[in-house]
């Protein structure tokens, strides 16, 4: 008859377990240091060499949007597309610099059987 190994766990993989526990817990709470540094960003995006500027938080929050006096005689369309453009610009510099940041917060995390 052999004994039970329960889940598998040594002490060991317990200890490995633990600190696994204790990184995520780091994780949490950088994370909503994170969240709040996020909100507090403003992060611009461009389009036609300046004309049109839209900024958001780190969380794609719109902020404001510029328009330079020179594009408002390009007609309706064109400033569409700009602003269309500069949101877009400002939209994945948002999420780049947010997903740089998430993975510069879990680098390393290890969680054993995962």
């Amino acid at each position: 008859m052999t004994q039970g190994k329960g889940f598998g766990f040594g002490l060991g993989k317990m200890k490995e377990f633990t600190e696994a526990l204790k990184k995520a817990q780091q994780v949490q709470e950088g994370a909503k240091k994170l969240q709040e540094e996020l909100e507090q960003m403003e992060i611009e995006g461009q389009a036609g060499g300046g004309l049109v500027k839209v900024v958001l938080s780190g969380n794609q929050e719109p902020i404001r949007v510029e328009l330079s006096p020179d594009v408002m005689g390009e007609g309706a369309e064109v400033v569409s597309d700009l602003v269309l453009t500069a949101m877009k610009d400002a939209y994945l510099r948002s999420t780049n610099t947010m997903r740089e940041r998430m993975e510069e917060l879990t680098g390393g995390l290890n969680i054993p059987g995962m």
